[in-house]
């Protein structure tokens, strides 16, 4: 009994300690907005509108709607739809084709070599750089959109999937290869487990681009989404308005990472308990 009371206290005391450790992590943020507050309040400049404006507007254009719909207003449904579901399929697409492309070229060593400079160029150009011939072939609409963020989100998951694939232990697959494991169950228990890591790191690095680039092409390409409210708001000069999309976006933007941050603890917890038995 009282061994498991002492787990349970110390359990509790890391849930305690952990909640403190954020609380005392916030201190500069509340600083910052307060500042913020008082120096756009002093200096009454519309195109710096203080915080309180800013989440008076949040909550008037996106979250005043019915408790039905989570306070969602219509214009909320109108926005966030469209540019979340830009974001996610063109993830979605250059997550896959760059695990699979990235285990195939890093596999084949061969193949890597000879492909080295076309992914080296690729990665090199500016994803915005391609939006105005993708609105030449594509016009406006989704497929221009999502194929922006594809290109721009492709690469780190591409080139880190590569990575991991070649620094899997040369041991472990030889192992593998003597107990007879076949080539696609060495894939799925040997290489990806080994590999997935890298995999991860380049995965959440991917969706704050496809972030980025959900904007951007947006800005441009667009009449509807998140990225478009921004432009609407700054052509008719409603600071406020333009300036709550943007804290939005940065606040989906820390959602998202944390999200996946704990999809990525969970999904790797094995690979900590490896590293702390192998230490």
């Amino acid at each position: 009994m009282s061994a498991r009371a002492s787990a349970g206290g110390s359990g509790a005391s890391r849930i305690v300690r952990g909640a403190l450790a954020g609380v005392s992590r916030l201190w500069l943020v509340a600083l910052l907005v307060a500042a913020w507050e008082v120096g756009a309040r002093a200096a009454a400049d519309d195109f710096f509108p203080p915080p309180s404006q800013i989440v008076q507007a949040l909550h008037e254009i996106w979250f005043s709607g019915p408790a039905g719909r989570f306070f969602l207003t219509d214009k909320a449904l109108d926005d966030f739809g469209p540019s979340l579901a830009h974001l996610f399929a063109g993830w979605a697409i250059a997550a896959v084709a760059g695990v699979v492309l990235g285990v195939v070229i890093g596999r084949w060593r061969a193949l890597g070599d000879v492909l080295e400079p076309v992914l080296q160029f690729g990665r090199a150009v500016p994803p915005p750089t391609l939006i105005p011939f993708l609105l030449a072939v594509l016009d406006l609409g989704a497929p221009m959109q999502i194929t922006t963020i594809v290109f721009g989100v492709i690469w780190p998951v591409l080139l880190n999937t590569i990575d991991g694939v070649r620094t899997v232990d040369r041991l472990a697959l030889d192992t593998a290869r003597v107990f007879g494991i076949s080539g696609p169950l060495r894939l799925r228990r040997v290489i990806l487990p080994a590999a997935a890591p890298k995999i991860f790191a380049g995965l959440r690095v991917s969706l704050g681009f496809a972030l980025i680039l959900m904007v951007i092409s947006e800005l441009v390409g667009s009449a509807s989404g998140i990225g478009a409210h921004l432009t609407t708001a700054q052509q008719s000069f409603q600071m406020a308005e333009m300036w709550a999309g943007i804290v939005l976006l940065g606040v989906l933007g820390c959602l998202f990472n944390l999200v996946f941050v704990l999809v990525e603890r969970r999904m790797l917890a094995w690979h900590g308990g490896a590293r702390r038995l192998a230490s």
